[in-house]
């Protein structure tokens, strides 16, 4: 099976009531770990870079990981997801490089920290739909500011993320401005801002309603049920890779994740990509701390490589069997780029709201 569009595995998602992981790559290690656990567990795959794993990987270097995965494992349906897209530019050069689907954050500004108007994000998200649907690659949008509802602030990705502090209406997505902005702009999938943020330090405390508004996605969904959402965020930070780090030198202060009931209960109402990143290094750095405490004397990177895969492998099989994935990747048929052209253009795959259906 080729490199298929994010929209192929959102909608098979969609119809069968499960989530996808997706999982943030930047090397070879990451992606064979996924793929090892997505054998193990017959589940599609959502592979995904941000602009900052293109730049340290090299365009190059990435794409032909990637494709040497799809090479390997002809069996399991992989996309090629450009995450956190900062301008039409950056969506663009993505698709150049094989990348089959994209996301547009026009949530900021091109400067990737300054959040954006709703007018801008419309337009900037409207043009990549536009090129991208014509080559049949898929576009996720993002609406609302992805940061902490505790503390107003948001964490930066590669780069990606706004600075200051930020009130409860830009961090939240508002239902009314979701459904202007789906059908306005025609995304595959739409990320909306709950509460969560990058990196592990999301909450100070086990998150309840208050900081985790789970139910805006029930909301949202009511609102726009054929609409893909997007959970950003979303790493679980285990309390058990949290101990080993610390065990074998590490210092990370103790710090709450978004819990994985939490994400079910998300999964239920609609959400069907599910980003995660965090968890995985904190597998790799666990792995690798603990096999240099415990044989210093080693100098071969293998040494400490391999147990990052094993590490990692777990967390991306736990995520897929929690998730609903696990045993769904035999089932997904291919349909090429090109088809899903061709849906496109004669508006077969075109997203209305649950108030324009009635009309």
């Amino acid at each position: 099976m080729a490199l298929v569009p994010l929209r192929l595995l959102l909608d098979h998602a969609a119809e069968n009531g499960y989530g996808i992981p997706a999982f943030n790559v930047n090397n070879l290690e990451q992606i064979q770990a996924i793929l090892k656990a997505a054998v193990e567990t017959d589940s599609p795959v959502i592979l995904q870079a941000s602009r900052g794993a293109r730049a340290y990987a090299g365009e190059n270097f990435l794409r032909h990981l990637i494709l040497a995965a799809v090479e390997t494992y002809p069996q399991i349906p992989i996309v090629m997801h450009q995450d956190h897209g900062n301008a039409p530019a950056t969506c663009y050069s993505a698709i150049k490089n094989n990348f089959t689907s994209v996301m547009m954050d026009g949530s900021l500004e091109a400067d990737a920290k300054t959040p954006a108007s709703f007018e801008y994000n419309v337009n900037v998200t409207r043009e990549v739909v536009n090129v991208a649907h014509a080559l049949g690659v898929s576009v996720e949008g993002e609406l609302g500011c992805l940061g902490s509802l505790e503390t107003g602030a948001g964490e930066a990705e590669d780069g990606h993320g706004f600075e200051g502090t930020l009130d409860h209406s830009q961090l939240l997505t508002d239902p009314d401005e979701a459904v202007d902005f789906v059908e306005a702009t025609q995304v595959d999938a739409l990320a909306v801002a709950i509460g969560t943020s990058h990196g592990a330090y999301k909450f100070t405390r086990k998150p309840t309603g208050e900081i985790l508004a789970i139910s805006r996605i029930e909301e949202i969904h009511r609102r726009l049920p054929n609409t893909h959402l997007v959970m950003h965020g979303s790493s679980s930070v285990p309390e058990d890779l949290l101990a080993i780090i610390n065990q074998y030198g590490g210092a990370i202060p103790e710090t709450y994740g978004v819990p994985v009931e939490e994400i079910q209960k998300g999964i239920k109402s609609g959400v069907r990509k599910v980003n995660i990143d965090t968890d995985n290094r904190l597998a790799i750095t666990a792995a690798v701390r603990e096999a240099l405490a415990k044989k210093p004397e080693e100098f071969d990177p293998r040494h400490f490589l391999k147990p990052s895969i094993t590490y990692m492998q777990k967390v991306c099989a736990e995520r897929y069997q929690q998730f609903g994935t696990a045993g769904n990747a035999s089932k997904i048929k291919q349909v090429s780029l090109e088809d899903f052209a061709a849906k496109y253009a004669k508006g077969e795959l075109n997203v209305v709201s649950k108030a324009a259906a009635k009309v």
